[in-house]
């Protein structure tokens, strides 16, 4: 039996020998197959690796490509065409300061503060005093400033949202343009001789040129608004029937009219210049309160209620007059003095029962202003100056809700 068992233990040994034996540059089918299946098990272990990190890099080389492809392509703008983009004409501007390389541009009132960067540099810019955002910044590239396509309609998108969200607030609804004099009253007029040539300036045909520039700007950056010409040609306007207009225009509970009447100025000392913006004293007391709205109340209270609404109108007199004179200033203060605000009771603004302010553009009785004033340029530069004092002034009133509450 041991024998057997011997023969039996050799026998297998001999079949492990011939399974291990390499015959020539073979592998017998015994030890093959171990090798195959391992090799074949870390196969199907590598594999799923081995494909996120081709995906990966795919997805990492598209995007890069799709990037450098948007920087090349992506629009850069000029000025004008910034500007046309965020309404154009008169509905936009930039204000911008070399010494701190930084500007603002405003559109129907809403602004965004800039600081100009390096080309494809991003950075903050305050929208309309209401929000922050991180945009590509506007750059100087051979002195001009260029502004990337996603920052300006970014800034546009944003301004149409602020007006939206404005458009249920106190508002201004109508805005009357009243040019001074017409028909039978030309207003002051006077005669020169400049360079042999015979000058004839008179009022009413310069306020009225004047108000009719005022008019259609007006018009074009406001059609959600009533803008009104008290003439628009030559006629006689008493000064009742002016303000009526004016103080006869419907309105809503949430809308207000606001009432710009324009002179030229005379006076006996031919040396004075310069313009000036009038509003009513204050100390001129006028019953503006509807009192049948206060059927059955105390009556005490309605002279209360007179003397806010009066303050409010005074107020809102004065920051209109103010709007207006600060851009005459820009607009014409290197050839005429700005003499300032002053307060009156010139009749158009004491009977209008509404923010109401009147306008000297200069003196017709001084030479060189009225050779300035028969200049079609010099109007046109008073006209945008007008119609941007009054532009601050409504959207100042309108972001803020408005001022006055009481009709």
């Amino acid at each position: 039996m041991i024998k057997g068992f011997e023969q039996e233990v050799s026998k297998r040994q001999n079949v492990f020998s011939a399974t291990q034996k390499p015959q020539g540059d073979k592998i017998t089918r015994s030890s093959q197959r171990p090798r195959s299946s391992q090799r074949t098990k870390t196969t199907a272990r590598s594999a799923p690796t081995g494909y996120i990190k081709k995906a990966a890099f795919i997805f990492s080389l598209s995007f890069f490509l799709f990037s450098l492809c948007f920087s090349v392509f992506a629009q850069i703008l000029s000025i004008d065409e910034a500007l046309d983009r965020l309404g154009g004409g008169n509905r936009a501007e930039l204000r911008w300061d070399p010494f701190f390389a930084s500007g603002t541009l405003v559109s129907e009132g809403y602004e965004a503060a800039f600081i100009s960067g390096q080309s494809g540099e991003s950075g903050m810019v305050l929208l309309d005093h209401r929000e922050i955002m991180n945009l590509p910044l506007p750059y100087l590239e051979d002195g001009n400033l260029r502004f990337p396509e996603n920052f300006i309609n970014q800034i546009r998108n944003s301004f149409r949202r602020y007006a939206e969200e404005d458009s249920n607030r106190y508002r201004i609804a109508g805005i009357v343009i009243d040019p001074g004099h017409g028909g039978r009253d030309p207003g002051t007029v006077w005669d020169y001789r400049v360079n042999g040539r015979d000058i004839k300036v008179v009022e009413k045909d310069i306020v009225l040129d004047v108000a009719k520039q005022v008019h259609s700007m007006l018009s074009a950056s406001f059609p959600d608004k009533q803008v009104l010409l008290t003439r628009d040609t030559d006629i006689f306007l008493s000064l009742d029937e002016r303000v009526e207009l004016a103080n006869t225009m419907p309105l809503a509970s949430n809308e207000a009219v606001i009432y710009i009447s324009i002179h030229a100025n005379s006076s006996l000392n031919r040396n004075a210049r310069g313009f000036e913006v009038w509003y009513l004293s204050p100390n001129y007391r006028r019953d503006l309160i509807d009192r049948s709205r206060f059927a059955g109340s105390n009556n005490e209270v309605i002279p209360i209620l007179n003397s806010m609404l009066e303050e409010e109108l005074t107020t809102e007199s004065i920051l209109l007059a103010n709007s207006i004179l600060r851009r005459m200033v820009d607009t014409a203060g290197r050839h005429s003095p700005n003499r300032g605000l002053k307060a009156a009771e010139w009749f158009v603004v004491r009977n209008a029962r509404m923010p109401s302010v009147l306008v000297e553009l200069g003196f017709l009785s001084n030479e060189a202003e009225a050779i300035l004033m028969s200049d079609e340029a010099y109007l046109k530069n008073l006209s945008e100056a007008v119609y941007k004092g009054i532009s601050d002034f409504v959207a100042f009133f309108e972001r803020s809700g408005g001022f006055t509450t009481l009709r």
